[in-house]
């Protein structure tokens, strides 16, 4: 069918990846003739041709099928669970392009509002794709109706290239779960995988991959969306069901972290803030590295109430509230203080001595028990009763916002 070359146009989108979160690119309507032209040099996805069948041409469908297949293979998945049937059936198309290095490929939906939220959720949901930093997407319009929208992905290396980046991942999550125990339960699965990445992993904002897994697993340094893949996908390895969130932090700052299910409860891990070469790079010029534990669990298992207050959480999906303290850090230490125990505080130092750790840190239930602690504990110097010190001194750090204290021992 002929139709008029002033009533043919398309939409033509990009969106990339920056910092921890991402941006969208422009939104372009250009009218056939000259407009269009500009657009396809400048984008090289379309071409103004005279037909509707002919601008079309060589669009590649996916299958029924196919995308009914992949379908049933995503229920579970947390971002995909929480879409309803319309946007399910847009993830599964573009799980299939994103997974096959596909470009301009039709989804079978002809509305684009939900393509970037779509786009999200897949990636949140698939940390192995690493090797995605965007997409493009362009919508076909007869008129005021839109024909077809095509997506294509934006990729940071060759399809033929993954095969050698999956091995050294491979290779990388071989090596850390061969070291977790037999009979560990979920908690302790998810401190290992902590304390792994923490100690194998420096944080660098101008490393490589920073947006990726391939940071931490192949470069061992990495940000916070890099840290929060590579967390998310140790622990679906090691069979905990983990999830990509996103926000913001004290300042305004893009932030990723993750969410996870122990024991039917859910919980905020943010390995990105445990880590102290974080701390230290984000923290005051006057710290360093012995000045500060090299593990901070304040962001171990924590409750939403905990969380929001340093993390403002921005979700494309709804995120269940934490409210189980049962698997917190602190809880299953022992190192959790609803009141000033002299006995508990004697049986927490004298394990550490035992275990030779070189700090103990110590939470408190509510403000109250914090000044209680802090009166005990430094201004009447009982801490000297607790430590084996040869001299009247002691190291020590207070976070007052999250209720907790550190002593060197």
């Amino acid at each position: 069918m002929k139709i008029k070359r002033n009533i043919f146009s398309a939409f033509f989108c990009i969106l990339l990846f920056s910092g921890c979160g991402f941006w969208g690119g422009r939104d372009k309507a250009e009218d056939r003739g000259e407009q269009l032209k500009e657009a396809e040099q400048a984008a090289g996805h379309f071409s103004a041709q005279d037909s509707e069948a002919d601008e079309m041409a060589g669009i590649a469908e996916i299958p029924v099928e196919e995308t009914a297949f992949v379908r049933k293979q995503q229920t579970g998945r947390f971002h995909y669970d929480r879409l309803n049937e319309e946007e399910q059936i847009t993830y599964a198309e573009i799980l299939i392009i994103l997974r096959d290095f596909r470009e301009r490929t039709a989804l079978s939906g002809t509305e684009n509002d939900m393509i970037e939220k779509v786009f999200q959720s897949v990636l949140n949901d698939h940390p192995e794709i690493f090797y995605v930093d965007g997409y493009t997407f362009t919508r076909y319009t007869l008129g005021e109706k839109v024909k077809k929208i095509t997506f294509s992905g934006t990729y940071n290396i060759e399809q033929k290239e993954l095969p050698a980046r999956e091995e050294q991942i491979a290779r990388y999550v071989e090596e850390c779960l061969s070291g977790m125990e037999s009979g560990m339960d979920e908690y302790e699965k998810v401190k290992y995988i902590y304390e792994y990445i923490i100690n194998g992993t420096e944080y660098d904002a101008a490393v490589a991959d920073n947006q990726n897994i391939c940071s931490v697993f192949i470069h061992h340094k990495s940000v916070c969306q890099g840290y929060a893949k590579a967390t998310q996908y140790l622990m679906e390895k090691a069979g905990i069901e983990a999830a990509l969130v996103m926000g913001r932090v004290s300042g305004g700052e893009g932030h990723a972290w993750n969410l996870v299910r122990l024991d039917g409860n859910y919980y905020y891990v943010d390995t990105t803030w445990g880590d102290a070469s974080y701390q230290i790079t984000e923290g005051s010029s006057g710290q360093n590295l012995g000045s500060i534990p090299p593990i901070n669990y304040d962001y171990l298992c924590v409750t939403t109430a905990q969380m929001e207050k340093t993390h403002t959480i921005e979700p494309i999906v709804d995120i269940p509230e934490c409210n189980s303290m049962e698997d917190n850090y602190y809880v299953r230490e022992g190192l959790y203080f609803t009141q000033v125990d002299e006995e508990k505080l004697k049986e927490v130092f004298a394990a550490s001595y035992e275990q030779g750790s070189s700090y103990v840190t110590l939470k408190c239930a509510d403000p109250l028990v914090y000044e209680e602690m802090i009166l005990h504990l430094i201004e009447k110097q009982e801490i000297f009763s607790y430590l084996n010190a040869q001299e009247g001194t002691v190291s020590y750090a207070e976070n007052e916002e999250q209720l907790s204290l550190s002593f060197w021992l």
